[in-house]
C-alpha cells in the first residue's frame, strides 16, 4: 500500500507492506552514500538488510533509549557523516524506533543545511506516529524534544513483519499512540479497540491515514496539528520522571489521556487501556509533573495549550492555567480519584 503525503515540494510516500524492507532498493534511492542509524535494541538483521541494498553504506549503532537523544549522540552521527564524505546528494536512514528516527532526522536536517532522510520504523510506536510528519529533535536538560527542526522524510518504509520481534509491552506502548489518534479523529477506529481482538495492520493503516490528514493541513503545528498532543501535555510531565517510574513514552501518553477526557469517554478508554496492558494509575508527584509541563513547548505565557476529548472522534483545544491542569491531574491520580 502506498500512502502519499501531500506537502508541495516536500511531499513523499509512505509504503506500508509486509516484507517491503527486503525490497527497499526498489522503493528508495539507495544508489548513493547512506548512513544508517539504528540502536542496540533493534535486531541487527534489519539495518543489514537495508545496507545490503545500498551502493555504499555505513551502519551506526547507538544505545537504545531516550537517554541517547542528546548532543553527544547527535555529534557522533554528524561526525560519521563527515568521515564518510557525504555530500548533499547523499542520505541518512533511520532503522528503529522513535529515538533513532528523531535523532537521524535531526542530523539530516543539520548536515550541510539538510540532506535526504529515509525513515524505516521498526516499532509500533514509530510506525503509527513518529515516523511521519517531519518532527525531529533531541532532548535538553530533561526536557523532551526541545531542540529540533521540521525536516520531512524523503520516504517512509513500514514493514509490519519487523514487529514480530517486539515484546508485548513494546507493542502496547505503541498502540497507545494509535488509541490517541482514534479518540481524537476516528470514532469508528476507536471502536475497533473495544473488540476482543484487533488487527495490527488495520490499526497501523488507520493511524497513518489520520495523522497524514492532520500533517497535510498543518505541517508545522500552527493549529490543527496540536490535536496530536492529546495525552502528551501531562504525559511528557510524567515521562520526565522516567528514571524513577520506568515508564515508556506510550505508557505515559496513556496516563496523560485519562485526566483530559470526559467521564463518558474515560469509561470507554479505561477498559481499552487495561486490555492492551497499559497503565491506568500513576504515583508521580503532581508538583514535579507540573514543573516539567511548564517547560514543555506547549506552554506559552504561563498558559498551556491543552487538548480535551469530550466525545470519541472529536476534540477541543483549550488554553488552561497550570492550576487547572494540576487539578485535573489530582482529580484522577490523586487522593480524590474515584
Amino acid at each position: 500500500m502506498k500512502l502519499p503525503v501531500f506537502l508541495g515540494d516536500r511531499s513523499y510516500e509512505i509504503t506500508l507492506a509486509r516484507g517491503c524492507l527486503g525490497h527497499a532498493g526498489e522503493i528508495l534511492n539507495l544508489n548513493r552514500k547512506v548512513l544508517i542509524v539504528t540502536d542496540d535494541g533493534v535486531p541487527t538483521a534489519y539495518a543489514r538488510a537495508l545496507a545490503g541494498q545500498c551502493r555504499e553504506s555505513e551502519i551506526v549503532c547507538i544505545p537504545q533509549g531516550e537517554d541517547s537523544k542528546n548532543f553527544d549522540t547527535l555529534q557522533l552521527i554528524l561526525r560519521r557523516m563527515l568521515a564518510l564524505g557525504m555530500g548533499r546528494g547523499d542520505c541518512a536512514a533511520a532503522v528503529g524506533g522513535g529515538v533513532v528516527g528523531d535523532l537521524t532526522g535531526f542530523a539530516a536536517a543539520c548536515y550541510m543545511r539538510g540532506i535526504d532522510f529515509y525513515n524505516v520504523p521498526t516499532t509500533v510506536l514509530s510506525q503509527v506516529d513518529s515516523s511521519i510528519g517531519g518532527k525531529t529533535a533531541i532532548d535538553l536538560d530533561g526536557i523532551k524534544n526541545i531542540v529540533g527542526a521540521f525536516h520531512q522524510p524523503r520516504a517512509v518504509l513500514i514493514d509490519p513483519d519487523t514487529l514480530q520481534t517486539l515484546p508485548k509491552r513494546q507493542i502496547a506502548n505503541g498502540l497507545a499512540e494509535a488509541v490517541k489518534m482514534a479518540l481524537c479523529l476516528d470514532a469508528s477506529g476507536f471502536a475497533l479497540f473495544e473488540k476482543e481482538r484487533i488487527d495490527l495492520d488495520t490499526v497501523i493503516e488507520n493511524a497513518l491515514i489520520a495523522k497524514r490528514r492532520v500533517v497535510e493541513q498543518d505541517e508545522t503545528e500552527q493549529g490543527l496539528r496540536r490535536v496530536l498532543n492529546f495525552g502528551h501535555t501531562l504525559g511528557h510531565g510524567i515521562e520526565s520522571l522516567h528514571d524513577e517510574n520506568g515508564l515508556y513514552h506510550g505508557e505515559c501518553v496513556a496516563l496523560g489521556m485519562l485526566p483530559m477526557c470526559s467521564d463518558a469517554v474515560r469509561a470507554r478508554l479505561l477498559p481499552v487501556l487495561r486490555r492492551l496492558g497499559l497503565p491506568t494509575d500513576c504515583g508521580a508527584d503532581a508538583d514535579r509533573v507540573m514543573r516539567a509541563v511548564l517547560h514543555d513547548k506547549k506552554a506559552q505565557d504561563g498558559m498551556i495549550n491543552a487538548i480535551l476529548v469530550e466525545e470519541a472522534g472529536s476534540y477541543v483545544q483549550r488554553r488552561m492555567t497550570p492550576e487547572e491542569l494540576r487539578s485535573r491531574y489530582i482529580a484522577w491520580f490523586g487522593e480524590e480519584k474515584q
